[in-house]
């Protein structure tokens, strides 16, 4: 037996070598998408934005930046990975989106784009607003009152163009002639460029342009001649004597200028209307909002399900959720009602950073209180739905917190934020207000990751608060909403909580511990 094993043994594998040739290799190859993870280029004047769910980078360049010769300064890409048609050494043209293939295994595709605010700006003597500026047709329209001589007029400031371009009028330097347009030639970077410049007249020397009613605040759009008497009146709709808005109220910006209108009552219908000397323009209404509340912001409704704690009473519509559900894949809840509160009765939410997981393997989870919901566990990491529905427009974000900061003692490699170890954490209440129509779909898996931006441009406000230091004792907090627009109507509202701001990138220091308790929404500024 024992010398035939010894011939069969040699006889199979001969056997294999033959067929080995023969044998299709079905192994599928991983599918790890490959991602820029960083892009920096000469010229910026912010941190590109790098969406790996969209495939997407957007760098932000300085106005004197050649747009059509940009350096690239550094980037960093999925371990493995490579550009397949680009090479970032050389200069790269991004005056249109820049499409380039990152590959690992598979090809995918990502879009570069730039984006480069210019300043530019008009105004002319005897202007009654400002001025339409159409930067695709090169073409500016200014109004001048009725009475104002258009064939000899002043140009008061200019600047249509990037910083550092060539003009070659001056329009400075005494009365202009705008009978007619006016063709101002331009080059930059070897790009020629000729701008056009209309004048026109108008009867009305003052023009309520818009109007916008939130629930306790109000704002009013108006145009008239600058250094002139301007300003904003209102009346509710069962008055008949008007106000005159407080010139505190007022912001000005040449001819134009904006009211807002503080202390109005809710669900209340306005009248309002600019005025200029002892001119009025047209009437103008709205109808103000309610002053909603969201639920639980008092965190007293709770239950464990298994080892989670869900912010929200069983049974009920949940608004309110945390990771807990991630981990306690590894470990117990680490966001959970608490009994210490700013009263002494009721409940806070306790959110605890931990490390979870059985001795080197697991992961740093930080605690955090999301309005949204838990949607997945992928792998270690979570997929979070990020926005519940919501109208109003509220005006700050109160509560109270008081907060354990450790050293930071853990951070991912590759993350980007090594260098904090050693240092205090830091913990982060943040809110924003998004016209969006659904919630923000948020992963921490490092493969895809997909984090809220609040340049994005769905965003109407935001606002956040930061620590990094202890504080033994409840305090208060207030975040103001700043407004990207005061026209636009939310879809949904965020409001996050976590014990460590780098917590989606699994950073921060086992044992930190805030608390929160008792969130409102305030609707009104003060004067």
């Amino acid at each position: 037996m024992k010398g035939l094993k010894n011939i069969f043994v040699p006889l199979c594998c001969a056997v294999l070598s033959v067929f080995s040739g023969c044998i299709k290799n079905d192994i599928p190859y991983p599918r790890i998408q490959a991602n820029i993870r960083a892009f920096d280029v000469a010229g910026s004047f912010k941190a590109a934005e790098i969406d790996s769910t969209e495939m997407t980078v957007n760098v932000y360049l300085e106005e004197n930046v050649n747009i059509r010769s940009v350096m690239v300064d550094s980037f960093a890409l999925t371990p493995e990975s490579h550009f397949v048609d680009f090479d970032p050494a050389l200069p790269v043209d991004l005056s249109e989106p820049k499409k380039v293939t990152v590959a690992l295994y598979q090809d995918y595709a990502w879009t570069i784009t730039a984006n480069q605010p210019i300043e530019r700006y008009f105004t002319v003597a005897n202007q009654i607003g400002s001025s339409e500026i159409d930067v695709p047709a090169h073409r500016v329209i200014a109004y001048v009152s009725s009475n104002a001589d258009v064939s000899a007029l002043n140009v008061l400031s200019i600047k249509l163009w990037p910083e550092g371009a060539t003009v070659e009028t001056n329009l400075l330097d005494g009365p202009v002639d705008f009978s007619r347009p006016v063709e101002v030639k331009v080059e930059q970077f070897g790009v020629k460029e000729t701008w056009y410049i209309y004048i026109e007249s108008r009867q009305a020397s003052v023009t309520t342009v818009s109007a916008d009613g939130w629930t306790c605040v109000g704002w009013v759009y108006g145009e008239a001649e600058e250094d002139r008497d301007n300003g904003v009146e209102y009346r509710k709709d069962s008055d008949t004597e008007w106000t005159r808005a407080p010139k505190e109220w007022i912001t000005t910006n040449g001819g134009s200028f904006t009211c807002r209108l503080v202390h109005l009552e809710p669900l209340t219908t306005y009248h309002v209307r600019a005025y200029s000397n002892e001119e009025y323009g047209s009437e103008l209404s709205f109808t103000t909002g309610v002053t909603l509340q969201v639920p639980n912001t008092d965190f007293n409704n709770w239950w464990l399900n298994g080892k989670v704690w869900n912010p929200w009473a069983e049974g009920a519509d949940p608004f309110w959720d945390s990771g807990n559900k991630g981990a306690t894949t590894l470990g117990t809840s680490n966001t959970y009602p608490s009994d210490d509160t700013p009263t002494g009765s009721g409940k806070s939410a306790c959110l605890e950073t931990r490390f979870v997981g059985i001795g080197a393997i697991g992961k740093l989870a930080a605690g955090n209180i999301f309005t949204g919901y838990y949607v997945a566990t992928d792998g270690t990491n979570g997929i979070l739905s990020f926005g519940r529905e919501f109208t109003e427009r509220p005006t700050k974000l109160r509560g109270y917190f008081k907060y354990k900061s450790t050293t930071i003692s853990n951070s991912t490699a590759g993350s980007g934020y090594e260098y904090l170890k050693g240092r205090p954490d830091t913990c982060n209440i943040w809110c924003a207000l998004s016209d969006k129509g659904e919630p923000y779909i948020i992963r921490t898996n490092p493969k895809n990751l997909q984090l809220f931006s609040p340049n994005d441009p769905s965003v109407i406000a935001y606002g956040n608060f930061q620590l990094g230091e202890s504080v033994n004792s409840y305090r208060e907090f207030e975040i103001k909403f700043n407004y990207n627009a005061t026209n636009r109507i939310p879809t949904h509202i965020v409001i996050v909580a976590s014990a460590s701001k780098y917590g989606d990138f699994f950073t921060g220091g086992s044992g930190s511990v805030l608390y929160v308790d008792d969130f409102e929404l305030l609707y009104d500024y003060d004067d």
